[in-house]
């Protein structure tokens, strides 16, 4: 292969799952990659952030199902680099805690190529503190060790029980689960107390994080019991029975749920704040994507006598962007708009027109298209002449009040509204999806064309997305408002 200059490898850890722990480093990289090489226990929200052009080469690797072997993984980041790539190799937890890393530099130190080392949050320490559990306090312990529960040669790491035992610390054994009885066989052939706190947490740091305390005894018949599965950490120290008054993770408003968040990638960003706070799981899972319309003829002419309308209504914050965007090629600027006024369809819309520097004049108190339209009418005067910029699939229900009330329209599309291109798709373990739009639901459906639809729990921010998601069996949850706010507070009752 022709070896090309500028190519170079980051190893970025990206901690345990979730999004929260990424580094920002992590993120700034991610977002000016041509290659991301990610492992399958890499949380979603950290998937999301990947943008859309990046090529993703996905190489699995989670405990005992490995379909790409090692020596395949690091040939692909040579290549990629040797072809002048910017490669990101995207491993869950920390590069260099049992993750590999070392492995994967040798083959790019033999043919030098430039690398970088990201440390992510190892899962040895967040995931204990996601449940309430220190590795270290000075009235247990005065140190802490990480070992593996197997290595590079055999699927069971040979451990020294003995030694560890002495150290007297908090053990943390990571990729253990199936090893968990042999591990606490040993840990009782070498003379650890058998009534010693022991723990297993099973996905940590997630919204279905579980975790097991009992005793090194105990552990393994309790863990069995309750159906224990990788990915799992097992503690061992008197730490673990501080749990009971240290757990918080779960406590959180919303802290037992995964939501995934169907709004367009750029606009997704306050309500799946507002939910992570709240202490959701949040999966972005855009549904669509919004193109603003290209050398916009019909707009750019609307532009060059806008001083001919009385009225301006935006129906979407996207078509708010389009607009102002066209704006900026005509070379124009809110000068231009002096006198006119501005009527929206909902908060959002209005937080988009405002950030212009331009107030708006009306919103109706129920945030539809029918009753913006409605509202309008009522106060608008005959003559009055209306700019509508919107999405190339906008609904009736805005015009036809005006229409009928013999205003003078120009009705334009600035934007298109298309499926989105790549993203997560659903699975079993989200509880509830949020749908903005009846948009969203339709481009949901064709994202996810094969689901038993009634399985879907979602939560609408009105009765035009509800009933688009009724439609299709959903069981469906409404927002008393239509607002962002207003979700969140269907979200916190949900959790109750």
């Amino acid at each position: 292969m022709e070896k090309k200059t500028g190519g170079k490898v980051w190893l970025v850890g990206a901690g345990p799952w979730d999004a929260g722990l990424f580094t920002l480093k992590g993120k700034a990289l991610l977002e000016s990659a041509d290659v991301v090489v990610y492992d399958k226990l890499v949380g979603q929200g950290i998937m999301a952030m990947i943008p859309h052009h990046v090529k993703k080469i996905p190489v699995g690797k989670t405990a005992g199902f490995h379909p790409v072997p090692q020596r395949e993984i690091n040939q692909i980041l040579l290549d990629e680099a040797l072809a002048g790539k910017r490669v990101v190799r995207l491993k869950g937890g920390d590069p260099f805690v049992f993750g590999r890393g070392g492995e994967e530099l040798e083959l790019l130190c033999q043919h030098r190529i430039p690398f970088e080392i990201v440390p992510g949050i190892t899962s040895a320490v967040a995931v204990p503190a996601y449940n309430g559990i220190p590795v270290t306090h000075r009235d247990f312990c005065s140190s802490f060790h990480i070992i593996t529960g197997h290595t590079k040669k055999s699927e069971s790491a040979e451990i020294d029980y003995g030694a560890l035992v002495k150290l007297d610390g908090t053990l943390v054994f990571l990729m253990g689960v199936t090893a968990m009885p042999k591990i606490c066989k040993g840990l009782l052939d070498a003379g650890v107390d058998p009534d010693m706190p022991a723990a297993v947490l099973e996905q940590g740091t997630t919204a279905h994080q579980r975790r097991i305390i009992a005793s090194v005894k105990t552990l393994p018949e309790k863990a069995e019991k309750a159906g224990i599965q990788t990915p799992a950490v097992i503690i061992v120290g008197r730490v673990c029975a501080l749990e009971k008054e240290f757990h918080w993770a779960e406590d959180r408003p919303l802290g037992r749920l995964k939501i995934a968040v169907t709004r367009p990638r750029d606009r997704g960003s306050v309500l799946a704040e507002k939910l992570a706070f709240l202490g959701a799981e949040v999966v972005l899972m855009p549904a669509i994507q919004t193109v603003a319309i290209e050398d916009n003829q019909t707009l750019y002419e609307a532009l060059d006598r806008v001083r001919d309308y009385k009225w301006i209504v935006f129906t979407s914050a996207a078509g708010v962007e389009a607009f102002y965007q066209a704006m900026t090629n005509r070379k124009k600027d809110i000068r231009s708009l002096a006198g006119l006024k501005f009527a929206v369809i909902g908060t959002g819309t209005k937080k988009a027109v405002e950030k212009r520097g331009i107030f708006t004049d009306l919103m109706p108190d129920v945030y539809s298209g029918a009753a913006l339209g409605q509202a309008l009418a009522k106060i608008a005067e005959p003559g009055d002449r209306i700019l509508i910029p919107r999405s190339a699939i906008g609904t009736e229900d805005v015009i036809r009040p005006l229409r009928e009330a013999g205003l003078l329209l120009d009705d334009i599309p600035v934007y298109d509204t298309l499926e989105a291109e790549d993203g997560p798709l659903w699975d079993e373990s989200i509880d509830y999806a949020a749908f903005t739009s009846a948009s969203t639901v339709r481009g949901f459906v064709k994202r996810n064309p094969d689901l038993d639809y009634s399985k879907v729990r979602a939560v609408c921010i009105g009765e035009q997305t509800a009933a688009a998601a009724r439609e299709k069996g959903m069981r469906v949850t409404v927002s008393e408002k239509a607002t962002i706010d207003s979700m969140v507070e269907a979200f916190l009752e949900l959790a109750l």
